[in-house]
């Protein structure tokens, strides 16, 4: 009998736990692979000798993307599967490296079954995906969507440029720019990721087939009025950085009721008070506003909303009020061809499924932009990712990376073309 064609989990399984080693920090039990990090370019490392182990080749581009290709195969236009390898502080196991790790698996699931893809399948882990620099580097060197002025310019939150990071990888920032790739090279993109949230998990179902992606901008944020001493200035007579930003944060769930949706997200993730001290009125309040909807004017009526409400809130605590945006990446609708594909072969499969929209922004959302490209997600354990105790179980691990490997070779081997070399 025919090997029935499917990956195999344990070489899934040993991938994702040796890549979840590299940045692991056992005091908060997460890993921190954040852009251009050493960890981060340790991982890189690793991935490009994690596929030539297979016999496959891997190169690392002028923006620190990470490639894989399979010799041997057909020299047209690719299948192209991928997601990212970097991190937020203390993340989990899955996000990103699942999607990534499933391609190479994928590809070693094709050589294992001696397949010929007409379109043969690459993998991307794409760079800087995180956003710890605004926006998603790697990806948007890909897709052609960088400028000189932005790589020159963008920092992260603790205002450390991304070009000297860069630098301090051996990359030059500018070199970016040389990443961009020909549409023409792709057929299509596939993208498999953990949902990140509670609805598979509620609804008991085993994939999500993605619809559309939400859109999401990132500010900077910065309130500025006077510190003083914490005993002898007058509540009355106060110029509070932090009351304006308690203020603010109060207002959110008004904002989202009053010019967003039932997808609109409002998030301030990190703050600086300054100077800091436990005996002084905070003097300046630094913080991130980031906001989501798969809705462009809703994203932008959000927008307008905050900056109203923060300037209003300024004035009425004697504040200034500036912010500096990051980033910002619309909404995007995924390929109907793909989610086509990815219904059919699950309905092959007999594999119950629900379509949806992603609430966090992916790699799929810049290469919707050159190519056909479809995303899929598998159940988060409580919804929960960006932390420590992110957690999928491995019977949804291989159902999902069964049907990328399918939906995949249903692209790569398509019906009227030649299936063999």
């Amino acid at each position: 009998m025919t090997q029935p064609i499917a990956i195999k989990l344990p070489r899934l399984q040993n991938d994702l736990l040796e890549l979840f080693r590299i940045g692991y920090d056992a005091d908060s039990k997460g890993v921190f692979r954040m852009g251009f990090t050493e960890a981060d370019m340790q991982a890189r490392d690793w991935l490009i000798k994690k596929f030539e182990q297979e016999g496959f080749s891997a190169r690392m581009d002028s923006a620190g993307n990470i490639i894989g290709s399979m010799p041997g195969q057909h020299s047209g236009p690719v299948v192209a599967i991928g997601s990212h390898i970097d991190s937020v502080p203390a993340g989990g196991m899955f996000d990103g490296s699942l999607g990534v790790l499933a391609g190479l698996e994928c590809m070693r699931t094709v050589r294992d079954h001696d397949l010929y893809c007409h379109y043969p399948l690459e993998v991307y882990a794409f760079a800087e995906e995180e956003g710890r620099f605004g926006g998603m580097m790697g990806v948007q060197a890909i897709a052609g969507e960088l400028t000189p002025q932005w790589l020159e310019t963008a920092h992260d939150a603790n205002h450390v440029l991304l070009k000297d990071e860069m630098a301090r990888a051996g990359l030059s920032a500018l070199e970016a720019l040389n990443a961009r790739v020909d549409p023409k090279h792709f057929h299509a993109f596939l993208e498999l990721h953990i949902e990140q949230g509670p609805v598979l998990e509620r609804i008991k179902k085993p994939v999500g087939v993605v619809d559309a992606i939400s859109g999401v901008y990132k500010w900077l944020v910065r309130l500025i009025g006077k510190a003083n001493h914490a005993g002898t200035a007058p509540m009355d007579m106060r110029s509070d950085a932090f009351m304006g930003l308690a203020d603010f944060a109060h207002e959110i769930p008004r904002i989202i009721e009053e010019d967003g949706t039932d997808k609109s997200r409002l998030t301030i993730g990190w703050v600086k008070l300054k100077p800091g001290y436990a005996h002084t009125v905070p003097g300046e309040a630094e913080f991130t506003l980031v906001g989501r909807d798969t809705d462009p004017q809703v994203m932008q009526d959000l927008a307008d909303s905050c900056r109203r409400v923060l300037s209003a809130i300024a004035r009425r605590h004697n504040l200034m009020f500036e912010f500096e945006q990051m980033s910002w990446l619309a909404p995007q609708a995924m390929s109907d061809e793909v989610i086509q594909a990815f219904c059919r072969r699950a309905e092959a499969l007999q594999l119950d499924y629900e379509v949806m929209p992603s609430g966090a922004g992916h790699d799929a959302q810049y290469m919707a932009r050159i190519t056909p490209t479809g995303l899929i997600f598998i159940p988060s354990i409580g919804g929960i990712s960006h932390a420590p105790d992110e957690w999928t179980h491995w019977q949804d691990v291989e159902i999902g990376a069964n049907l990328l490997l399918h939906t995949a070779l249903d692209f790569a081997r398509p019906s009227g073309k030649t299936q063999s070399a």
